[in-house]
C-alpha cells in the first residue's frame, strides 16, 4: 500500500509532474531519503546542508504538523498520507 505523499507544485518538476507519489519509510526522515532515491534532487529542496528539514517547509502526517509530533522522527505506517507544504510569506 505504501505512504501517499502530496507534492507541492514547485517540486512537481522533480516528480515528473506527479502531484501524489508513493513511498516506503518508517519515519519522516526515512521518507525524505526514499523520496531522494526515487526523485533525485528533492532532498536538497527539503533539507539544509546538515540534513535537517528546512524551516520554511511544513510537513503534515495525516493532517498533523510534525512540529507538534516528533519532527523528522515522526513514525509512519502503510496508508498514512503526508503533505509537504512550503511556507508562504507575504504582506
Amino acid at each position: 500500500m505504501g505512504i501517499k505523499v502530496r507534492i507541492p507544485t514547485p517540486l512537481q518538476k522533480l516528480t515528473k509532474d506527479k502531484e501524489v507519489v508513493e513511498c516506503e519509510a518508517n519515519d519522516v526522515k526515512g521518507l525524505v531519503e526514499d523520496l531522494e532515491k526515487r526523485y533525485p534532487g528533492i532532498k536538497t529542496r527539503l533539507c539544509d546542508d546538515g540534513g535537517k528539514l528546512r524551516k520554511f517547509i511544513n510537513i503534515y502526517v495525516n493532517d498533523e504538523d510534525i512540529r507538534f509530533l516528533k519532527m523528522d522522527q515522526t513514525p509512519l505506517k502503510d496508508g498514512d498520507e503526508v503533505s509537504i507544504i512550503p511556507a508562504i510569506a507575504g504582506g
